[in-house]
């Protein structure tokens, strides 16, 4: 078991199968009580919790250069916005992300994703922009769902480094459940994190919800950071 306190990934993943690029995060995280979110997470996985609670989080970002390591980026899939909506869990010595949502503008990833991997893609309209110290993404979805939209706007501050921050952005794995119930395990390297802290200037969100989470409480956790390279290993079933 790796520290989720620790900024520096896990070494072993000798091989990449995907490489990409993750810039211009940002980190929108609120408190929830544990046994919340335990209730929507399959049998089998265990909520992982900071300071007593559930943290789950909505993420836009851009992925860049996305492709096989000789071969990047893909063609048309290559790059595309993307607003996901997380938490993050543990299965026996496993720890990672776990998706409720995640939206995009593309549709091959989407069906390519939902069908093969269970990992739950959705397709609409996906816009994130930075300009100077300013954040905004746009969403409208239109598969499976329709007309849930998500509107924000942050502002980059002064770097922040603590424990609260390493917990919900180093996560070296995701984690999803197969259709025969068992879970899969895929790893994820990128080098530290560098982070800001930012301030939430307006959000107007329904992705939260659709997922079926309690509408969220209380003031969000806020962080932008100008992203990483991402190597991803090769998925394993857990």
């Amino acid at each position: 078991m790796y520290d989720l306190l620790s900024n520096e990934a896990p070494k072993g993943i000798k091989r990449a199968i995907m490489v990409q690029r993750w810039t211009d995060l940002v980190f929108i995280h609120w408190r929830y009580p544990a046994e919340t979110i335990q209730r929507l997470l399959p049998e089998g996985l265990k909520v992982d919790k900071y300071d007593g609670d559930a943290w789950v989080g909505l993420i836009p970002f851009h992925m860049e250069d996305l492709g096989f390591p000789l071969l990047r980026p893909l063609p048309y899939v290559g790059s595309f916005p993307e607003v996901n909506v997380r938490t993050y869990v543990r299965y026996r010595q496993y720890s990672g992300v776990y998706f409720f949502s995640l939206d995009i503008n593309k549709v091959l990833p989407t069906v390519t994703a939902r069908t093969m991997y269970k990992i739950p893609y959705c397709y609409g309209k996906v816009n994130h922009t930075q300009v100077g110290n300013f954040v905004t993404t746009k969403v409208s979805r239109k598969w499976p769902t329709r007309d849930l939209t998500s509107n924000i706007v942050v502002e980059k501050k002064e770097k922040v480094d603590g424990d609260l921050e390493r917990f919900l952005t180093a996560r070296w794995g995701l984690i999803t459940q197969m259709p025969r119930k068992s879970f899969l395990w895929a790893p994820v390297h990128h080098p530290p994190w560098e982070l800001q802290k930012a301030k939430l200037l307006y959000l107007e969100d329904e992705l939260v919800t659709a997922a079926g989470l309690p509408e969220p409480m209380g003031e969000p956790h806020v962080m932008y950071s100008a992203g990483v390279p991402v190597r991803i290993g090769l998925p394993k079933k857990i």
